[in-house]
């Protein structure tokens, strides 16, 4: 059966990239597309000002896009994706939970909220049924499910293969993130070219609060925070798309670097159309993952890891993915595909 589905904010960076994956999805139609107000009422072709690296879809470009309100979605949408800025999100996706819409969110607002499930299919996805929870002490009819920050979700993948044989104790992170995570007008040019920026507003908090939610447990009314302590530096370099990140975890039990690889290279997809066969690809070279190298491993779905040394407590490793499509906009797909798996459409 078809799922019809809405994409809020999709005239954005996010938007079309959600676009690009929807439109040629095996379960999802694309049947409502909305964006600010100076936008309602055009086209998506010109509302758009489409810059992803493939055709605007022919069957996407005439539908009208409308205002960004539960009134003007039709009825018949099965599940809104929304890539709001944060600020706008924090207001009107409950609006559409309250309407009766179950909403994937990318956006930041609410992912720490005690009732909304912040979600990596291969990694929690028994963290969903928290969905339960929300609607019983929302009295929503429909639902509000997030996916985590890009960063988050660069280094949780492998922190997890690590944590359920080792048992993790501590995580360092340093990043270096491309700009097209800041948006496109996120950062300027004669800020980032032959430069990099210390500073990320409020990414390393987001990190290091997402990442212990993420891997925590959930006893089916709350999920309890994993106790590992987490602390991430955040930096913004002159690559276009591709976050790597300098991992250091230290474990409570005895770890090898060839333990970790190990560990890692198991870790499979699971049974959605989006997640790819190879969830985490090991690279041998000391040199990979690189972003312009490796940012598309499986189709910009898959993880990269790589340069694992032993540390005195556990090990370093480097890891990268694909920031717009697995840390944004493809998080979002897969979660919508867990939210029909599981019958919460």
């Amino acid at each position: 059966m078809t799922v019809r589905v809405g994409v809020l904010g999709a005239t954005g960076a996010v938007g079309q990239r959600l676009i690009q994956l929807l439109d040629p999805h095996p379960e999802f139609e694309i049947a409502a597309l909305t964006a600010s107000d100076a936008s309602a009422g055009e086209t998506y072709k010109d509302a758009a000002k489409w810059r992803v690296n493939s055709p605007i879809p022919e069957d996407v470009a005439g539908l009208e896009v409308r205002a960004t309100d539960p009134e003007s979605v039709p009825d018949d949408v099965d599940l809104i994706f929304s890539s709001l800025p944060s600020s706008v999100g924090a207001e009107v996706e409950p609006e559409f939970c309250e309407a009766g819409y179950t909403v994937s969110s990318n956006s930041s607002n609410a992912r720490m909220d005690e009732d909304v499930p912040l979600i990596i299919p291969e990694v929690n996805a028994d963290h969903v049924d928290l969905l339960e929870v929300q609607r019983d002490e929302r009295g929503w009819d429909g639902a509000l499910l997030k996916n985590p920050n890009c960063s988050t979700i660069t280094m949780v993948p492998p922190l997890a293969a690590l944590d359920r044989e080792f048992d993790l104790t501590d995580v360092r992170v340093s990043t270096l993130q491309a700009v097209s995570g800041a948006g496109y007008s996120g950062v300027s040019s004669m800020e980032i070219i032959d430069n990099a920026i210390p500073h990320i507003g409020g990414e390393e908090q987001k990190m290091e609060s997402e990442s212990r939610k993420l891997l925590g447990s959930f006893d089916g009314a709350e999920v309890h925070l994993n106790e590992m302590d987490v602390a991430a530096s955040c930096n913004r370099i002159p690559t276009l798309d591709g976050h790597l990140e300098n991992v250091w975890a230290d474990t409570a039990e005895d770890i090898s670097t060839a333990d970790a690889e190990a560990a890692m290279e198991s870790v499979t997809g699971i049974d959605l159309p989006s997640s790819p066969e190879k969830l985490i690809t090991v690279f041998e070279e000391p040199d990979r993952p690189q972003p312009r190298l490796d940012r598309n491993v499986e189709d910009g779905m898959g993880v990269a890891v790589g340069g694992f040394r032993e540390t005195t407590d556990g090990v370093q490793f480097n890891c990268l993915a694909h920031n717009t499509m697995r840390g944004a906009a493809g998080a979002s797909v897969l979660n919508g595909e867990l939210l029909d798996k599981r019958g919460y459409l």
